[in-house]
Formats: C-alpha cells, structure tokens, sequence
C-alpha cells in the first residue's frame, strides 16, 4: 500500500507530535478533533513545534513551512477520513469512547484505510471487532517526545492481516521511528509495561508521606542521571492520561491500589486545575519547570 495520506484523530500532547512529525516526514495531514477548542490547542502545539525545530533541530524556514502546509484541521470525522490511507487514533483512553469513535469511524472511511490505535494501555482485540475492518486494525504506539524517544511499537491481535502489519512497520520507518514489533498482545507495550510500575512506585511515595513529588524526582534525576523526573513525565504526558490509566486498570482488575492513585491523582491535581504542562501547571508551572531550572539538584 502507498501511504501518502494520514487522518490522526486527537489534537492532544501526542496526536499533536504524531501529526507534525509525519508531515515533517512528507506526508499529508489531516488532524482531526471533535471540538474547537481542541483543535486551536493542537495547533498552538504546532507553532511551537514548528519553534522547536528551527532553533533545536536543525530545520530550515522551507522546511517548515512546508510542514505546515501539508497538515490541515477539522471537526468532521467525515472530512478527516475521506482521503485517509491510515488513521493514527488518540482519543481519551477508555474502552467505551474508543468503540464510539471506532464505530462510526468504520462507517466512513474508504475501505482501504488502515486503522492504527496508540492506545497506552488498552489491547487492541478489546475494541478491534467496532472497527467493521479487524484484519486492518493494530496498535502504533508512540512514545512522548517522539522525535526523540522515536520508538514506534507495533502490535496487532489475533486478527491482523500480517501484510497489515508489516505495513505499518514501515511506514514508523518512514516517520522516522525505530520500529518496534511485538510479537504478542501485551497491556503497556514494553514501554509503559516498564514505565507504569515506575510511576505507581512514584505516585505512592508520595501518596503515602514518604516524599514530596520534587524529592522523588530529584531522587531519580540524580541517581540515574535522568533529564527528568517521573513526576515531570506525568505532567508532559498529563495527569488525565495518569488518571485514566489507573482507573481503567483498576477497574478491569479489581486492583484497589489502582483505583486509590486514580483517586489522589484527580483530588490533588486534576480537581484543582493542575492538568500538567499544556494547562501551565501540573507538579510544576510551565514554561520553565522547575527541574529544568539551575539549582534544582542541589
């Protein structure tokens, strides 16, 4: 299949990098959100992307703004999808919004379009038979900060057509990815599977008294010689996808640990307002967090 058109569907912290870094690659974009409010998000993220490039990565005026001309934006799924040779979906991580969305997806789309979820935690058979094309459905997974932690994991199930999937291993080559097959459906991937007990570990340190959230990151900042903190990673990827997460697992496993960091997670931030970066302040207050300022480890 000659991919040349792509529909990401969700204007957030990582269906905004996904649509800019596969326009950079020199594919058209059609970013597609179901409110305005989103979409203005999504291309507030854009222009600083677009900031990002020129004066850290090295990209020309031309290049950019060809990037930019190759993404356009809409609110109707109809429009997004008509073109599409692929669909790359972040919607909220919940069973019942992505089999909404799949749903009516299925409806519109060319019978051609590839269906591709990034799902952090979900496995793709959860939702694959709303799709109405299961045999074109799998996960492409990205990793936040995608032109820098640029793995893309492919997983498909029971289902999958393996020429599908060997597809979608190339085109995260083609977007710059190091693709990432994985053999069998697996809830996290690798990355979040090793990440989440990581970030419990941190939520409870904190949850429990031991730690303040800054402490906790100095801790490991320090002693794995780390950019940055797990507390600083919730509030770039967003203390909603945090939330869900926890309640999500929680909910389909009974795990009453789970549903407790859900719980403080919501009360201490999300109720107050601390969203995490694209809000101005999750942990930290953005732009210019803490951790990222002189003195923080010291």
């Amino acid at each position: 299949m000659n991919i040349k058109n792509v529909m990401v569907a969700g204007a957030g912290t990582l269906g905004s990098q996904i649509a800019w870094q596969t326009a950079f690659k020199g594919f058209n974009v059609i970013v597609y959100d179901a409110f305005e409010d989103g979409l203005a998000q999504g291309k507030k993220f854009h222009e600083q992307f677009a900031l990002l490039f020129s004066k850290e990565r090295g990209a020309t005026q031309t290049e950019i703004n060809a990037t930019l001309a190759r993404i356009s934006y809409t609110t109707d799924l109809s429009e997004a999808v008509k073109n599409a040779d692929i669909v790359s979906e972040s919607v909220p991580e919940s069973i019942e919004i992505k089999a909404k969305f799949y749903t009516e997806l299925g409806k519109l789309a060319p019978e051609r379009t590839i269906f591709t979820t990034n799902t952090s935690t979900l496995l793709p058979s959860q939702f694959a038979e709303f799709t109405g094309r299961p045999e074109k459905f799998l996960a492409l997974h990205f990793a936040n900060g995608i032109w820098d932690a640029n793995i893309g994991e492919v997983m498909g199930h029971a289902g999958t057509d393996a020429k599908v999937f060997n597809e979608i291993v190339q085109f995260a080559k083609d977007i710059g990815m190091v693709a990432i097959p994985i053999h069998k459906e697996q809830h996290g991937y690798i990355i979040n599977s090793l990440l989440t007990v990581w970030g419990n570990a941190a939520i409870d340190l904190v949850r429990s008294g031991v730690a303040t959230p800054e402490d906790v990151d100095k801790t490991w900042m320090i002693a794995a010689q780390a950019p940055v903190g797990p507390f600083g990673i919730f509030d770039v990827v967003g203390m909603r996808t945090a939330y869900n997460i926890n309640k999500l697992w929680g909910e389909q496993l009974n795990d009453e640990e789970a549903l407790a960091r859900a719980d403080f997670i919501d009360k201490e931030f999300i109720e107050k307002g601390r969203i995490g970066a694209e809000s101005g302040e999750g942990v930290y207050k953005y732009p210019n967090p803490a951790y990222q300022q002189d003195g923080f480890l010291k």
